[in-house]
């Protein structure tokens, strides 16, 4: 009766000192980019493993989503395709009287999918704005076959949504027949099924697709991070405030060179 007795406090006191773990264990909530999505998993899953006293949450959405999330203190980092407007900033800082701190973690070629049938293999950055504003809609205006060219694109919450829009149709509205799909695995899926269509997206969701050259430059580690392609750009880490304690730990680690050779084994390139 005794030992029994012995053995019950024993798991209570096991079971008491479980939970405390649990209970002290920090928490990290990390949403936004679809670009970024896979790689922030990654970073998180190699973190954990090495710190299990941390847990960290990844989701994605798209930077728009990311964004409201920081400025309504839902998400503790926020990833980002592009950068914060002000309106967005000044938000944060009504708020939380921050203007935030921005974190380049990075460095991504927004990628032109063609499907591996198409023989075009190069579009100039004005051939991408007629073709996406409706101004050329047929392969042959581009050196292709004669047939109606089928655009695909992230949806508008998306950070490469608006970069493509800023960076390449320079602010003009995409075409009306343009299809926007809910992330970018669904843009390279479409494209990869359809011999007309083209998109694009973050360099490492190109599998499957054609990598069209644009200007005249392939998107490759080089020329991504000399800025020779012309749609090279940042991806980043939005917090509200300077971070502390594991957030910081973290973001650390993914600015590391142990942190930025997972940047490389996901399909983007090295900030630094």
């Amino acid at each position: 009766m005794f030992k029994n007795s012995m053995l019950i406090v024993a798991a209570i006191a096991l079971a008491i000192v479980g939970f405390m773990g649990f209970m002290s264990s920090e928490k990290i909530t990390i949403k936004g980019s679809d670009t970024i999505v896979i790689l922030s998993q990654r970073w998180a899953e190699r973190f954990m493993a090495a710190n299990p006293d941390v847990s960290i949450q990844v989701t994605g959405g798209g930077s728009g989503t990311g964004i409201s999330a920081l400025i309504n203190g839902t998400t503790d980092i926020c990833n980002a395709s592009r950068p914060m407007k002000k309106s967005e900033i000044q938000k944060l800082k009504e708020r939380f009287g921050s203007m935030g701190i921005e974190i380049p973690c990075a460095k991504d070629g927004i990628t032109v999918y063609l499907n591996p049938a198409n023989k075009v293999s190069n579009l100039t950055m004005d051939q991408l704005k007629k073709i996406y504003t409706g101004a050329i809609t047929n392969w042959k205006e581009v050196g292709g076959n004669d047939a109606r060219i089928i655009t695909y694109s992230r949806e508008n919450n998306s950070g490469t949504y608006v970069f493509f829009k800023d960076n390449v149709l320079n602010g003009q509205d995409y075409s009306a027949s343009c299809q926007n799909l809910p992330g970018t695995a669904a843009v390279v899926n479409a494209v990869s099924k359809d011999k007309n269509g083209i998109g694009y997206g973050g360099h490492g969701y190109s599998s499957g697709v054609k990598m069209s050259k644009v200007n005249g430059v392939e998107p490759t580690a080089s020329t991504i991070a000399s800025n020779k392609y012309p749609i090279s750009r940042n991806l980043y880490m939005y917090v509200r405030n300077r971070p502390s304690g594991a957030m910081k730990k973290f973001i650390d680690w993914t600015l590391s060179a142990e942190g930025q050779k997972v940047v490389n084994e996901v399909g983007y390139f090295p900030v630094k």
